[in-house]
């Protein structure tokens, strides 16, 4: 049975997983200042759905930020940025840890290539200002157990994945 245990933390350790146990676990903090701004892909990209796909980044000096894909549709992720296991990551709300790697003036985020722009697109605007509204609307929600909840259904009910790191080649 030790075997299987130790293999296991072995193998976790060696395939680069990041773990936060919840969204609120992590600690947002104010990035350096050179990832705060907005960044826009161009052109295709790997890690994009379509050659026609775009995405954004928007990184505020606070730590929050918005990842916006646009295709056929906006898809808006919040999060925040923190200082995880040695690097600057974002974690967005369904606790996704993407490393952020600024090489130069190109930004490496989720297998996307990405520059600083000085203007959103107008669809990652509108998407950005519909979420300051709704979370401005809406009362702020705890994840504390009620009364009824055991431990463990507690932990089912929040639990939270582990999101495997690309690893690059250092060269």
């Amino acid at each position: 049975m030790k075997k299987w245990i130790v293999a296991a933390a072995v193998v976790t350790a060696l395939s680069g997983c990041a773990q936060l146990p919840d969204y609120a676990s992590a600690v947002k903090t104010p990035p350096p200042a050179a990832l705060v701004g907005n960044w826009q892909t161009f052109g295709p990209q790997r890690g994009l759905v379509s050659d026609q796909a775009k995405a954004s980044l928007i990184i505020t000096a606070e730590g929050d930020t918005l990842d916006c894909r646009q295709w056929q549709r906006v898809i808006a992720k919040p999060g925040k940025i923190t200082y995880f296991d040695g690097e600057w990551v974002n974690v967005n709300n369904e606790v996704r840890v993407m490393p952020l790697e600024l090489e130069g003036t190109e930004l490496h985020y989720d297998k996307l290539i990405m520059q600083k722009v000085t203007q959103l697109s107008a669809e990652c605007r509108k998407a950005r200002d519909d979420l300051a509204n709704a979370a401005a609307a809406k009362p702020v929600a705890t994840a504390a157990p009620t009364a009824f909840d055991t431990d463990e259904e507690h932990q089912k009910k929040h639990k939270m994945t582990y999101i495997e790191k690309e690893k690059k080649p250092k060269n």
